[in-house]
């Protein structure tokens, strides 16, 4: 296990320079960087000498290949370097969002576990019967709402009309934090209750379920001790993914609600061509979904002894 825990995380540093690469080089292709952005939105005429000076010293007049080495050395020596914009140290700009992201996050795989998995055993367990076709309608229903538009109903209802919650983020942070985490809950929990029932099904046709149902055993214990835990692989690899692109931020979410986390600072930064706080944000995904995926086989593999086996005999 340390082999192949080693193993993957080398296989992170070739990950992590061809995305950062091909995001470095498409921000430069999209045209403009912030030195113009700033003079052009700040309602002032400048001359040309003082765009290029500008521009010198932020060290955007160099070659591309320069820019994106440089770049490189200083994230791997920690230095990630500081905002064109702002003027700050990007590395304390990004810690002081993650704490808004995180909390999201928390609360988004909390709520949506505590909805899916319980929806997805009843809908298994009433194959084909009234409670199985609701579920599965509104589980459909749920996954094929964009985020935005379950946000903007969500804000309708809950806010305009019923007055509970405030639209937007506001000093309460407990209030704030209800309309982005339903908004999430909607498409997870819609996904995860189909992923619960279609796993606990395939178990439930299993020959070891039928032994244990003709020896007497309780239909809650084989669903809990035996069916649950066999498919926990599936929702384990779910829950990996879910994690990885919620701790990268949500940015849609973030942005209507103005939730203030690494997804929103990340549209303000694509915005203003702020291009240390977007390759600090590309290199933060490439990290997480590496190491979330490396923490699910992990899991899976002591968790399923059919995953551990099949490693030992490859």
């Amino acid at each position: 296990m340390l082999k192949y825990t080693a193993k993957r995380l080398l296989l992170l540093i070739p990950v992590l320079v061809g995305i950062t690469f091909l995001s470095f080089a498409m921000m430069r292709l999209a045209g403009g960087d912030a030195v113009t952005y700033m003079y052009e939105n700040a309602g002032t005429a400048v001359s040309q000498e003082i765009i290029d000076e500008a521009r010198k010293e932020y060290g955007l007049d160099q070659p591309f290949l320069v820019q994106y080495g440089r770049w490189f050395m200083g994230m791997a020596s920690g230095d990630m370097g500081t905002s064109y914009v702002s003027g700050r140290d990007v590395y304390d700009t990004f810690i002081e969002k993650l704490p808004a992201t995180i909390l999201l996050m928390l609360s988004s795989v909390l709520l949506t576990m505590a909805v899916s998995v319980p929806l997805g055993i009843l809908s298994a367990v009433r194959h084909n019967k009234w409670p199985d076709r609701l579920i599965r309608f509104f589980s459909f229903t749920g996954n094929s709402m964009p985020n935005f538009f379950a946000a903007l109903v969500l804000m309708y209802f809950l806010s305009v009309k019923l007055g509970w919650l405030p639209v937007v983020t506001s000093e309460n942070t407990i209030l704030s934090l209800v309309l982005p985490t339903l908004t999430l809950t909607v498409s997870m929990a819609s996904k995860y209750t189909r992923q619960v029932r279609a796993a606990v099904l395939e178990e439930l046709n299993k020959d070891y379920v039928m032994g244990a149902r003709a020896r007497g055993v309780s239909g809650k214990v084989i669903i809990w001790k035996n069916v649950m835990k066999a498919s926990m692989v599936t929702i384990i690899t779910l829950l990996s993914l879910s994690v990885g692109s919620l701790l990268g931020g949500t940015t849609i979410v973030e942005t209507i609600f103005m939730w203030d986390g690494v997804g929103k600072m990340a549209v303000d930064a694509i915005t203003m061509r702020d291009y240390p706080i977007v390759q600090a944000y590309v290199a933060w995904m490439a990290v997480i979904y590496v190491l979330a995926n490396l923490a699910s086989d992990i899991l899976c593999h002591y968790i399923d002894p059919r995953v551990r086996l099949g490693g030992e005999r490859r």
